[in-house]
């Protein structure tokens, strides 16, 4: 069967966020009242799998072996099956 899988990294809190930080004193000096920004990375993947089981550990698998990085990210993902 064929997976849609959406993951999501972030940093996890207290690792400095530059993109987030530059992103927030552009918009704060555009007068709008933000008073915090953080940056995320979305991933969409298409994959095959036999289960939808099978499927969140292919995704499981892929984001800690490569799309985020154990020691400063945090991901979550959402898979559905595609149509």
């Amino acid at each position: 069967m064929k997976y849609h899988a959406r993951v999501e990294v972030s940093l996890k809190p207290g690792h400095s966020d530059p993109e987030g930080e530059t992103t927030m004193k552009a918009l704060s000096e555009l007068n709008y009242p933000v008073s915090a920004v953080t940056v995320s990375k979305v991933y969409t993947l298409r994959l095959e799998a036999s289960s939808l089981e099978s499927a969140r550990q292919k995704v499981d698998e892929i984001c800690k072996r490569l799309l985020a990085n154990p020691v400063k990210d945090n991901y979550r993902f959402e898979i559905e099956e595609a149509k």
